[in-house]
């Protein structure tokens, strides 16, 4: 029941919110117009961010402030059982709150990449500090850790954990291309994180697993407006808050590198396709275009719409494949599957067809890496 009121009360605000975080986007002028890699029609604000930030951050607070006003409220929550859960919580809140206001700096100034980089790295070190680190990780062929029983050594964990959250930041950023795609992806991470919070980690994680809950009514209640043909855009305070988030809650849940890699192991595939043609091609990887796999699949043909449920369809199967597979090497094999598809699905979008051959990439604007 705590669970269903969680994910409703996050979907009623986001669906409240959005349209006056709309409101404040058009009175503040940070829209996004047609031009570069944007096709859409019409001025759209970016600030759909705030909604989405302020509907999670208000849900994850009232579960916390409710049983201090009103004790009865405790019966209903699920137990903490780590000592430490409530420091990461912090963490999570407060990069979250330091990323969607970067984010919103970028919207309106359009950081530079390096002054983006320094900022992905301060939120990695706020969850470092709150002991949201990666520190064990599961040997995939074999039983125990890599690194033996203690994990990896200290002087790993900070480049491995910081290598996450920036890799997950600008993943999710740069898979904002396309009306609704992200959220529809965090919505299915969300899905199988919580699924595997409850059902799969031994104990079940049941406090935690409250989190990825109240993203997912946050993202759903924000979709309505996101879809195409899309009313507001998440802007760059969305994919900020919903990289940091999702880097955070894959460490926070317990899951498994496989689980996360085979939800979103095709943007994060797209990401290290991009970084190394660019660089093959003599370019920035900072810089964008659109040479994204979902733009070069709109360049084959495809609708916007087609390509956004492909994309949905690919991450849920394989992070359903998570749920249903119990052995690590098996779960290997299926990262080694979904490496294949996608590699072979960005071999044929990069290949140009006919009336494709003259043309290159717009690379008019700058992105983040």
């Amino acid at each position: 029941m705590v669970y269903l009121l969680v994910f409703a009360s996050g979907f009623l605000l986001a669906l409240g919110l959005t349209p006056t975080a709309a409101r404040l986007g058009q009175r503040l002028g940070l829209l996004d117009r047609p031009g570069g890699r944007r096709r859409h029609r019409g001025a759209i604000p970016r600030t759909g961010g705030l909604a989405l930030f302020g509907a999670f951050m208000a849900v994850v607070l009232s579960t916390l402030l409710l049983p201090r006003l009103f004790p009865e409220a405790v019966a209903w929550l699920p137990p903490r059982n780590d000592p430490n859960e409530l420091r990461r919580l912090v963490a999570l809140l407060v990069g979250s709150t330091f990323c969607v206001a970067v984010g919103a700096l970028d919207d309106r100034f359009e950081f530079a990449p390096g002054p983006q980089y320094l900022a992905q790295l301060t939120a990695a070190a706020v969850a470092m500090a709150g002991l949201i680190f990666i520190k064990h990780v599961n040997n995939p062929l074999g039983t125990g850790f890599l690194g033996g029983p203690e994990g990896l050594p200290w002087w790993l964990v900070g480049p491995v954990t910081v290598f996450w959250f920036m890799g997950m930041m600008n993943t999710v950023n740069w898979l904002d291309g396309l009306d609704g795609l992200v959220a529809g992806v965090t919505a299915i991470f969300c899905i199988i994180l919580a699924v595997h919070m409850l059902f799969v980690v031994e104990p079940p994680q049941e406090s935690v697993a409250l989190l990825p809950v109240a993203l997912l009514g946050a993202v759903l209640g924000f979709l309505p407006f996101n879809f195409a043909p899309a009313r507001v855009f998440m802007g760059s305070s969305g994919s900020y808050f919903l990289g940091f988030a999702l880097a955070a809650l894959g460490i926070i849940g317990g899951a498994r590198l496989a689980t996360v890699l085979l939800v979103l192991g095709l943007p994060i595939l797209d990401v290290a396709w991009l970084i190394v043609q660019r660089w093959r091609r003599g370019v920035s990887p900072g810089q964008s275009g659109r040479d994204h796999l979902h733009y070069r699949l709109q360049e084959k043909g495809l609708s916007e719409r087609a390509i956004v449920l492909g994309y949905w369809l690919f991450c849920a199967i394989f992070g359903g494949l998570t749920l249903l597979l119990d052995s690590r090497l098996y779960k290997l094999v299926a990262l080694l599957g979904l490496g294949a598809v996608g590699l072979l699905v960005l071999v044929w979008a990069n290949h140009p067809s006919p009336s494709q051959r003259h043309d290159h990439p717009d690379l008019r604007h700058r992105d983040q890496l």
